[in-house]
């Protein structure tokens, strides 16, 4: 095995197709990854430290207890911003260091920028005035949305962190989750994020139920990946943004596993594991905005469709 923080070879034309999934994602992750998800490959793939992880993740914190600095490509600017915060607490939560003074500090800054109903906005208005993708709405006063909360309470829950912010924010999840008539896939991925750590866990097994069947009665997942323009895609979506089952149950542990069969998931990770690419990544299916390629999303995804297939025991290398 190569020493970790050193580059390796690039596959030759003659010895790429004997190379496995992992070691053609290391060498697209080592020629077009920040820092950030370097050290994550290393920490999830290479037995690297967390330390690093959190080094890298230090350069995106402000004082304030939040994130900016373009953690999450679309949004550009040094100032503290709802989705960059959450992006923090899935790097946290994936390297188990999601507590302690610095999410004391991120709740801080989470109460700060709530809504009057105890949520976070997907888009705070101190976005006004930095580059911001052109299908993102700024909004003045912004509601507070399931998309951008749900994520952050199921986070902090599965780390058992307690924060008076929590209590309300736990509230709106539930109505939230409870109400949904018709939804969209990055909307029901927030729910399964909540769902799947909320403490109230009958309650939450029968708001996953109710998900599925609104999933799977309004098409929100591709069951046949040879043919998933029969699926719609929801508006303002891109063209071909399907949602697949791997993308809800992200590990066979979570409460929308129950919603697919084996078969169907056993598709979904077949078609997961062919989507990688001839540079060895994976390719992003969303809206892109990206005018500096060094922000480009797709190291990130490469990493994720990686532990999403070894979770499920799939083969990597």
């Amino acid at each position: 095995m190569a020493e970790i923080g050193a580059s390796p070879l690039p596959p030759t034309p003659q010895t790429r197709t004997a190379c496995s999934p992992l070691a053609r994602a290391e060498h697209f992750v080592w020629l077009t990854a920040r820092v950030l998800e370097q050290r994550l490959f290393a920490y999830h793939f290479r037995g690297g430290d967390a330390g690093p992880v959190e080094t890298a993740l230090d350069a995106y914190r402000n004082e304030d207890g939040g994130y900016g600095h373009a953690l999450e490509p679309d949004l550009r600017g040094p100032v503290s911003r709802p989705p960059h915060t959450a992006h923090a607490l899935r790097v946290l939560d994936a390297v188990g260091r999601c507590g302690g003074q610095r999410v004391e500090r991120m709740c801080r800054y989470l109460t700060s920028v709530s809504t009057a109903d105890g949520a976070l906005p997907t888009i705070h208005p101190s976005q006004h005035g930095y580059p911001t993708a052109p299908f993102v709405p700024v909004l003045d006063d912004p509601p507070g949305e399931l998309l951008a909360t749900g994520p952050v309470v199921g986070l902090l829950h599965r780390n058992e962190v307690w924060h008076a912010w929590l209590f309300r924010a736990t509230d709106f999840c539930w109505q939230a989750v409870e109400s949904l008539e018709t939804s969209h896939p990055y909307e029901v991925e927030a729910a399964v994020v909540f769902l799947d750590a909320a403490p109230d866990r009958p309650r939450a097994e029968a708001a996953a139920d109710r998900l599925g069947r609104l999933v799977r009665e309004q098409r929100l997942a591709v069951l046949n990946p040879d043919d998933p323009d029969a699926y719609p895609v929801s508006p303002g979506y891109a063209p071909h943004e399907h949602h697949f089952p791997h993308d809800y149950a992200r590990h066979p542990h979570s409460l929308a596993r129950a919603w697919f069969t084996d078969d169907e998931m056993a598709r979904s990770l077949r078609a997961l594991s062919a989507e990688q690419e001839e540079d060895g990544g994976w390719p992003v299916r969303r809206r892109r905005w990206a005018p500096a390629p060094a922000l480009e999303a797709r190291p990130g995804v490469t990493i994720e469709a990686l532990r999403t297939l070894r979770a499920y025991g799939h083969p990597v290398g």
